[in-house]
């Protein structure tokens, strides 16, 4: 037996750590910065919604708001520049996201290509003005925050499941390319989460959470060092056994269970 070793260095102590949420007006990205502000660190919240941000730093003394268009490039180097003058990212956390259900019978090339910008350019664009600070310093942590949707092709999902797919294989190269250089990378797959996103599907969800008890996760998965964060276990390990069963009983079980 090999001795566990945690991937990523644990992070437990979030004491006068600096923190960047970006997509955290609402859900999971509120919820995860009010607990981290709640843990002893200096959150910095970024999101379009200028009012939503308000709000969260008037209820969270220290926090700092950042308006922040992800579909903005410059807008995001600026906005990195600005942040590192005034000290080092200890965490970066990209969980911006735009979802609506799509089947291929009814395509939305335009609502398709926004998600596109928003769930993984824009997490190219932080990726693209955050590394090079963490890789100079040789510490840190960069988190995407994916879906369990991301594991294979499902129903309703043609614009959004894509896009987790890509994020999925996006942090598991960066783990590879960044782990040797002290930096931490993890992806968080959540199943069903109420939040505005997934307030209007019309299908059943199983297992669904509160955002606070998906930011409890979170905290705990970086506690323990973990690389893929995903919860609640009793969903998502049925759907990661799904990304290995062959072709013929995964589009059999599919198609009996969703369509």
């Amino acid at each position: 037996m090999f001795p566990f070793k945690s991937l990523n260095p644990p992070m437990a102590d979030w004491s006068g750590k600096t923190v960047w949420m970006i997509g955290a007006s609402t859900g999971i990205g509120r919820a995860t910065a009010s607990a981290l502000h709640a843990h002893g660190a200096r959150v910095v919240v970024s999101a379009r919604k200028v009012q939503a941000l308000e709000d969260f730093v008037a209820q969270h003394p220290g926090s700092v708001a950042l308006a922040l268009d992800a579909t903005d490039g410059d807008a995001i180097a600026a906005a990195t520049q600005n942040l590192l003058a005034q000290g080092p990212l200890d965490c970066v956390v990209y969980c911006a996201g735009h979802y609506q259900a799509m089947r291929a019978d009814a395509i939305d090339l335009p609502d398709m290509l926004r998600h596109i910008d928003v769930n993984y350019l824009g997490a190219l664009r932080v990726m693209n003005a955050v590394l090079p600070a963490l890789i100079a310093r040789g510490a840190g942590h960069f988190s995407l925050v994916g879906s369990v949707a991301g594991y294979r092709g499902l129903p309703n999902s043609l614009a959004y499941g894509p896009t987790k797919a890509a994020m999925i294989n996006l942090a598991e190269t960066l783990y590879l390319d960044l782990h040797s250089k002290g930096i931490g990378v993890s992806i968080i797959n959540p199943g069903f989460v109420q939040t505005p996103l997934t307030a209007a599907n019309e299908f059943d969800m199983p297992a669904l959470l509160t955002p606070e008890q998906a930011a409890q996760a979170i905290i705990q998965g970086w506690g323990q060092g973990q690389f893929e964060i995903h919860f609640p276990k009793r969903f998502t390990l049925w759907l990661k056994l799904l990304r290995v069963l062959p072709n013929r009983l995964f589009f059999g079980l599919v198609r009996k269970v969703a369509l």
